[in-house]
């Protein structure tokens, strides 16, 4: 029998799977990778915590040959979204990939690829049979929603996965009240948690109420995310130091100021006199500016929550806001989105 080699020459595994076709990968990191020729054949590994935009180049730019076919796998923690660059057209849908997911771009005509997924997407998203109260398509995946603006429950039939904004009740500002030293409280804390894995069954809820006189905003609970109330502004009469919470309140005549908590909330102001603000989810309050909220689309519009108390800050319900002037702090929120295609 011939060998393809000589009696003294080492196969290695590169050259075995060179002479059997095997496949090979290209193995990414980044937050951005465009499809690349030798990509072809091959499984492109896309790896990173956050989002990823994967581009599908046009024919001008890459001389895709007929029937080309191009893999990719998400192992990373960030979605993967399938773009198509100017003049490509990509049929199939949806064109993302989640964690541990996959799936091929065939390419069907010149400029014009099929994505087929290598499991159905539909199988990892969770369903809700309480009536929604938004629908939305956004980039051709379609969404439903529900806003609770009070504590119940949600009945989930379908096991998977859904994006879930958990806002908790701001804390009470005493900023015009007269007097030297005047404080107002801080933000609800806000926890947006994507690809939330929820079972099959009913799944008690809290929404937390904003706070009243001298009180923090209350807690917001869902599963085993816990958003914690705005921090209470003094009432003292004399110079006041700061309270902690999901967001701080603010410090007048005397430090601390008050804490946040990260990755729900931000540090009060300080002024030497006056009022000081309150900490918001986007940012720290900075003298008698309020610590700005964050906005989030899970309605399909941007909306900002939880932003810190001060002189000039909304008293809107079911936002989380610390409390504009003297009031109490603003109710929480909580929206659960799932995805129906």
């Amino acid at each position: 029998m011939a060998y393809p080699f000589a009696a003294a020459e080492v196969l290695t595994a590169v050259d075995l799977n060179a002479m059997i076709g095997a496949p090979t990968q290209n193995a990414q990191t980044g937050t951005t990778y465009t499809a690349v020729l030798l990509d072809a054949g091959k499984t492109v590994t896309l790896s990173n915590a956050s989002a990823v935009t994967l581009t599908i180049p046009a024919q001008a730019s890459v001389s895709w040959a007929d029937n080309t076919q191009l893999n990719f796998l998400n192992i990373g923690a960030g979605t993967v979204t399938i773009t198509a660059a100017a003049g490509v057209t990509i049929n199939g849908e949806p064109l993302t990939l989640e964690t541990s997911k996959g799936g091929s771009l065939v390419r069907t005509a010149s400029n014009t690829w099929t994505f087929i997924p290598f499991s159905a997407g539909g199988v990892d998203n969770a369903n809700f049979t309480n009536t929604a109260t938004g629908t939305y398509t956004d980039g051709g995946i379609d969404y439903k929603y529900i806003t609770f603006t009070g504590s119940g429950s949600l009945v989930v039939d379908q096991a998977g996965f859904a994006d879930v904004l958990v806002i908790a009740g701001g804390g009470h500002s005493y900023a015009i009240t007269a007097g030297t030293y005047r404080t107002c409280g801080g933000a609800g804390g806000l926890i947006y948690s994507t690809n939330k894995y929820l079972e099959v069954g009913t799944h008690t809820l809290t929404v937390g109420a904003g706070g009243a006189t001298g009180t923090s905003g209350a807690n917001s609970v869902f599963l085993d995310v816990y958003a914690i109330g705005g921090a209470r502004a003094s009432t003292s009469a004399g110079p006041v130091s700061g309270f902690n919470g999901g967001s701080g309140s603010g410090a007048s005549g005397i430090t601390p100021v008050g804490l946040g908590i990260p990755g729900q909330g931000n540090d009060g102001g300080y002024v030497g006199s006056g009022v000081a603000a309150g900490g918001g989810a986007g940012g720290d309050g900075s003298g008698a500016t309020a610590g700005p909220g964050l906005s989030n689309s899970i309605t399909g519009a941007a909306v900002t929550y939880a932003t810190g108390g001060a002189l000039a800050t909304a008293n809107t319900a079911n936002t989380g806001n610390g409390g504009g002037g003297t009031a109490n702090g603003n109710s929480g929120v909580m929206i659960i989105r799932v995805r129906t295609n």
